[in-house]
């Protein structure tokens, strides 16, 4: 069963784009994007790097993405799904934004 844990202050996001967050053990990538914050899984699951925080961010078709800084694969920020290579995820994890204390869902 998924445990919310504190990660860090909103203030230590950057808008419109990616951090990397060390979350009870595991790499994490946060996103602040519209006020709203998406956390990932921060490994590129074709690479095998840990760079999803670095990768840019965008809409495509209404779904918003993550590209790789890789290679540029595109992963839906809300269900993980590679969005040009149906085979690869990455992991999702719930958020949420209390207090402006950014919680996540391990």
């Amino acid at each position: 069963m998924a445990q919310w844990v504190l990660v860090c202050p909103v203030t230590a996001l950057v808008k419109d784009a990616g951090v990397a967050a060390l979350v009870k053990g595991q790499q994490i990538a946060l996103f602040y994007l519209g006020g709203v914050v998406y956390a990932t899984g921060n490994l590129d699951p074709i690479r095998q790097s840990n760079v999803m925080s670095r990768g840019m961010t965008g809409d495509s078709e209404g779904e918003l993405f993550v590209a790789s800084p890789l290679h540029k694969e595109r992963y839906s920020l809300t269900t993980g799904q590679c969005l040009d290579k149906q085979a690869y995820r990455i992991a999702i994890y719930p958020s949420r934004i209390e207090a402006d204390q950014v919680w996540l869902a391990i």
